[in-house]
């Protein structure tokens, strides 16, 4: 399936401007949901085009707010989480390649690691550690992440 959402590229003038996503779960009172985590990377373009073309996260925004600022927000498929490049934003400033473990929850496994080979992503082979099953790849900054797979959630 080929997502064919736009991706923004545009400061919208006015918050009022931006359409209602009626897909997104709506925020509950005293919910805390975790939607955008910080990816610090050496070269937006190269990262973004791996994240992209070799694990086929949707391109949502990439925009230059300011000068010398660029945000560029991807999502995994059938993801409500989000990651963010980012530069000129000093809060969001880290060491590029120190995102360790973040997982991407899969429901086979074995058919998410080959398609993700197929799209030159090296990953290691599948462990089983209890039932639960993990393979391991990097970004091209040794950002590491993490299929996982529990059968029970199929």
């Amino acid at each position: 399936m080929t997502d064919t959402r736009p991706t923004q590229t545009e400061i919208p003038a006015d918050v009022t401007d931006v359409p209602a996503d009626h897909t997104a779960p709506p925020v509950l009172p005293g919910a805390f949901l975790l939607e955008l985590v910080p990816v610090p990377v050496t070269d937006i373009d190269r990262a973004k085009a791996f994240y992209t073309d070799c694990l086929g996260f949707h391109a949502d925004v990439d925009v230059r707010p300011a000068e010398g600022v660029r945000v560029v927000q991807l999502t995994p498929p059938g993801s409500a989480c989000s990651i963010t490049l980012t530069e000129g934003i000093e809060s969001l400033d880290m060491p590029p390649g120190t995102l360790r473990g973040l997982h991407l929850v899969v429901g086979d496994i074995e058919k998410a690691r080959a398609e993700l080979i197929e799209r030159g992503t090296d990953v290691e082979p599948v462990e089983d550690l209890g039932g639960v099953y993990y393979a391991r790849f990097a970004d091209p900054d040794g950002n590491t992440w993490t299929l996982q797979h529990m059968p029970w959630r199929v």
